[in-house]
């Protein structure tokens, strides 16, 4: 199965030349990593950055440039800075191609949890409500199961939702899978992993239709 930077590395592949792209907290921040070279990509962050490039390398940290997580970030020439109010109007205004987000729980019919869990202190839900309301193109990246090892793909999400029918795509840990009306359409395992094994990790109905490829890193 994957680690993190697998699964950022397969959802590289996604990204297409000439896109502009919102990267959400966690997994997503590592897949300006693993794009490839010769095309050319606008990575837009909520707090007000477009152009954002790979992390830095340790030791030439700026402190001062960051991203929607607070993580130091390296920008490309030609980069931008700009206040919330402008960076909401991209979104709000359907200017990103595509956006990758991580999530606490998907179900089956493309639903998202992924901003509160209830009891546990929370500092606010930050831009992930406008950005599942307005995103067109969703890709969510995530582990597959949880630390106890029960699904977070499910028929029905069980945490407060961020966004109903909203996502196209997952990429997890031991998987790729497209939301149909149908449910999870299983369009790729990780190395090692068989169908089998992503069958018994998803809880949410998971429709196999002929042989399925491994990825391809």
């Amino acid at each position: 199965m994957l680690d993190k930077n697998g699964i950022a590395k397969r959802i590289a592949k996604e990204v297409q030349d000439g896109y502009y792209v919102n990267l959400g907290i966690g997994i997503p921040t590592l897949v300006a990593n693993y794009v490839r070279d010769d095309i050319e990509v606008e990575f837009q962050s909520e707090n007000g950055v477009l152009g954002m490039g790979p992390f830095p390398f340790e030791g030439e940290e700026d402190a001062d440039i960051i991203n929607a997580g607070k993580q130091t970030i390296t920008t490309l020439p030609g980069a931008s800075f700009f206040d919330s109010a402008t960076s909401f109007s991209m979104i709000r205004g359907q200017h990103v191609d595509l956006t990758i987000l991580g999530a606490m729980e998907v179900s089956e019919e493309g639903d998202i949890a992924n901003w509160k869990i209830p009891g546990k202190m929370v500092k606010g839900m930050g831009g992930a409500m406008d950005l599942v309301a307005s995103a067109e193109n969703i890709i969510v990246a995530m582990m597959h199961t949880n630390r106890a090892g029960a699904s977070k793909l499910l028929k029905h999400c069980s945490l407060p939702l961020t966004g109903v029918a909203c996502v196209k795509k997952v990429v997890t840990n031991l998987a790729v899978m497209e939301i149909t009306p149908k449910g999870f359409k299983l369009l790729e395992r990780a190395p090692g992993v068989t169908v089998e094994d992503v069958q018994n990790a998803t809880e949410g109905t998971l429709i196999i239709e002929g042989d399925i490829p491994e990825m391809d890193l």
